[in-house]
This record gives structure tokens, sequence and C-alpha cells, in this order.
């Protein structure tokens, strides 16, 4: 059973946005996926709730009600989508759920600041100090053309944390998420552009350099 978890303590830096997107590529490859959803806003599980029939499966958790208790022994994927705010005693359990941390960061000073100090504290959780985890961060909601992108893209390459992926700024995601899809499952067409950003990021998943 693999456990990937999104987490970053600084909100609205779209935690939902990966963690759901993440839950319906692995879904549509044929793997039983459970997203879980600790964070009280529950947009993970408001977007399941839009799912449409004959899409491919996945079940639902609230982790800030049940935490893990429900977890289907025969999960393949668990995504768990951390809530904001995450400090001491709780980002400690939290880490001690999962293997692998991906942590978005937005191209904004404030969301640089804070994503500094929660790092700092991330990887003085015992479990990470242990290298019982892997994290990687990623760029996301970026206009490429920006000066903040190129001091985000230049504060992510000199953290000492694998850097693997950037994504842009775009509609699709509004898209997919009001019709409780996947960037994936939106026309080629129409999405292509977001699915290539993608890929460094998938193909780090499936490597042994994200797990422990």
């Amino acid at each position: 059973m693999r456990h990937i978890m999104v987490l970053n303590s600084k909100g609205g830096c779209g935690k939902s946005t990966i963690a759901t997107n993440l839950a319906s590529y692995y879904a549509d490859q044929g793997k039983r996926v459970t997203l879980v959803d600790y964070d009280p806003q529950a947009s993970s599980l408001d977007w399941l709730d839009r799912r449409p029939e004959g899409r491919a499966a996945i079940m639902g958790l609230n982790g800030a009600k049940d935490g893990l208790t429900h977890l289907a022994r025969n999960s393949e994927i668990v995504i768990e989508d951390a809530p904001a705010r995450s400090h001491g005693a709780e980002l400690t359990a939290l880490v001690r759920r999962a293997e692998t941390l991906i942590v978005p960061v937005m191209p904004s000073a404030i969301d640089m600041q804070a994503s500094t100090r929660f790092l700092e504290e991330l990887v003085s959780v015992g479990k990470v100090k242990r290298k019982k985890v892997k994290i990687a961060v990623i760029a996301n909601r970026v206009r490429e053309s920006t000066i903040i992108f190129e001091q985000l893209d230049e504060y992510l390459e000199d953290l000492n944390v694998p850097y693997i992926a950037t994504f842009r700024e775009a509609q699709n995601y509004i898209r997919a998420y009001i019709r409780g899809l996947g960037i994936f499952e939106l026309p080629e067409y129409l999405a292509w552009p977001d699915w290539e950003q993608w890929d460094p990021l998938i193909e780090w998943l499936q490597s042994r350099r994200s797990r422990p």
C-alpha cells in the first residue's frame, strides 16, 4: 500500500488540486485508490462528490473525522490531502502516515517565506531525519514569464529538497474540479500542455527516488 501525502502549512497553495489529480491519475491506471481528506474544508471530498458515475472509482475518507480508521485493506494507492497550519505534534502524526511527501509552493513572497519555515520544521521531524520518508517540492499555479516565477524557481532550486515539477495557472484545473475530474481526464486537445507538466512528477513517483 503506497501512501502519498500533499502538505504545506500555508493555506491556498493548491494541496487539494494536487491530491485530487493524483487520485484520478492512479485510478485511471487501474489502481485501487483511496483519497483521504484531513482538511476541515473537505475540498477533496467535495470534488469526489462531484465525480460522475462511470469514471474510475475512488474511495473517499474523512481523515479530519476518522483518520485512517476505515481505510480499505485492499487499497493500493492512498492519497492524503493534509490540512493547512499543521505544526508540532500534528505534523509529526501526519508524516508518520506517509512514505512520500509533496509540498506545493505558490509564486509569492509570503508563500516562499512560509514554506521556508515549514520545510525547516518538516526536516526536523523524526521520520524525515531518519530518512524513512521522501520529500519533493513543486511550483504551483505559476505564470512562467513573470519575475515572481523566476524568484520562485530560483528559491526552489536552492532548497536541499528535490524540485520536481512546475504547474502553470490554468483554467483546466477549475474545469476539471467542478466536474469531479482530473486533468488527465480532460480531452487531449485541451489539456495536453498540462499533461506534459505532470510527467516529471509522475516519473518521480514511479521511481525508487520517491520511496524510502
